[in-house]
């Protein structure tokens, strides 16, 4: 078979879903902040695997772990014990200051895993009538496609033509304590989830002070406060959590992608012992969750964020990174935001109708990988690795992307 980029496109073409819409480059190869095409092109990756390589490609020390623990055990199901789960769930329960940890694979395993502890637990410990417990859920939200989570979506590409939905959701508007303090009134409400910074919203950032009232407001009404991580944690936005920025602690934590470093699937629910207790055998479970290769890896994944800095280093570049954006020769940036290493800027709309898109395609032949979310919005989230100097070539890339682009006969 040729060994070209349209080759395998065509493949995908042919023979997959057309649920995805991605940017034409095939991927062969990455290390760190790098990754390299079937044609040998290098490119800096601004993605992360929407946040899954948080510790950059193929580790060494993660990948070690992988290896190590490959040769002895892979995967027993919950049907019998292994010598990983436990030293595991004890290593993230005191880094992460919870009393228990359920295992599972996917992020979206993660959010419905927490669905189900808030109503087993408004039924069994809040006193909510049988079948009447409601789980709120911030506008704009987004924790993966499932029939739950798209039943939560107002975006409808996520939910047209996929009813019925579940029932008890409820949306309310995001970074508004007033809204959600109506809503925590009807005493059969059982939990509100919502991430702390919205990702795929376009990296919404909420006023400061809005975490610290959902934690009092969630508190005052006796109702679960369920923080989505996925995206946010690990040190993504220059604290561990994001919630860190706010010094508030969630009733349900939900961690997922970078818990492998971007090797395998690895989730997690993190909870106090009140609300996981309410679970029972044959209650909630996974094959694969908790299986020994995946808790080898994530706890080497946390260990590498903690022994190498990782966290301080996002906080660090992520500054650099958005000063660098502000001090941009564009007319082309109306809005930056974000956090540590997760970052978006909106663009003014421009030329003959083009979008984000077209400017993450500039933006890839010029050697840096990123991906819009929505039509005007280009998401920025390198591995938390990358350095000053890296920094400083991507903003060059990106300076000069978004001169090119505007020039006449550009697209043609």
């Amino acid at each position: 078979m040729e060994n070209s980029s349209s080759t395998y496109i065509e493949l995908e073409n042919q023979y997959g879903a057309h649920n995805y819409h991605p940017l034409p480059v095939v991927l062969q190869q990455g290390l760190g902040i790098w990754l390299t095409d079937v044609e040998g092109k290098r490119y800096l990756d601004f993605l992360s695997a929407y946040s899954a390589v948080n510790q950059g490609h193929c580790h060494p020390a993660i990948l070690g772990a992988l290896t190590e623990q490959a040769q002895k055990l892979t995967l027993t199901s919950r049907a019998f014990h292994n010598d990983q789960l436990g030293p595991y769930e004890s290593f993230m329960c005191k880094v992460f200051g919870f009393d228990r940890l359920l295992p599972m694979n996917t992020g979206v395993e993660g959010g419905e895993t927490a669905v189900k502890l808030a109503r087993k637990w408004a039924y069994q410990v809040k006193g909510v009538p049988e079948n009447q417990a409601r789980i709120l859920f911030a506008e704009h939200n987004f924790w993966g496609r499932t029939l739950a989570a798209v039943s939560s979506s107002s975006d409808p590409d996520s939910f047209g033509n996929f009813g019925p939905f579940m029932p008890g959701f409820s949306l309310i508007p995001y970074n508004d304590l007033s809204a959600l303090e109506a809503e925590l009134k009807d005493p059969n409400v059982a939990a509100f989830m919502v991430e702390p910074i919205q990702g795929e919203a376009g990296v919404v950032v909420p006023d400061e002070g809005y975490l610290k009232g959902v934690r009092a407001l969630c508190s005052q009404y006796n109702v679960l406060f369920i923080a989505d991580e996925v995206q946010t944690g690990l040190g993504r936005t220059g604290k561990m959590l994001a919630c860190d920025h706010e010094g508030v602690k969630p009733d349900v934590l939900i961690l997922g992608k970078a818990l492998s470093g971007g090797v395998l699937p690895v989730s997690a629910v993190l909870a106090s012992s009140e609300v996981m207790n309410t679970l029972q055998p044959g209650q909630h479970g996974s094959t694969f969750g908790g299986n020994p290769l995946a808790c080898a890896v994530a706890k080497k994944a946390i260990e590498v964020l903690l022994d190498e800095k990782m966290i301080e280093n996002a906080e660090q570049r992520g500054q650099q990174f958005r000063q660098g954006l502000a001090q941009m020769n564009s007319n082309l940036i109306r809005v930056i935001r974000g956090k540590g290493l997760l970052n978006a800027v909106e663009i003014v709309p421009f030329g003959d109708n083009r979008t984000a898109y077209d400017v993450c395609k500039a933006l890839m032949k010029n050697g840096l990988l990123a991906k819009q979310t929505h039509q005007h919005i280009i998401r920025f989230a390198p591995p938390l690795v990358i350095d000053s100097a890296q920094i400083e070539q991507a903003l060059a890339i990106i300076e000069q992307t978004l001169i090119e682009v505007q020039k006449p006969g550009y697209f043609d």
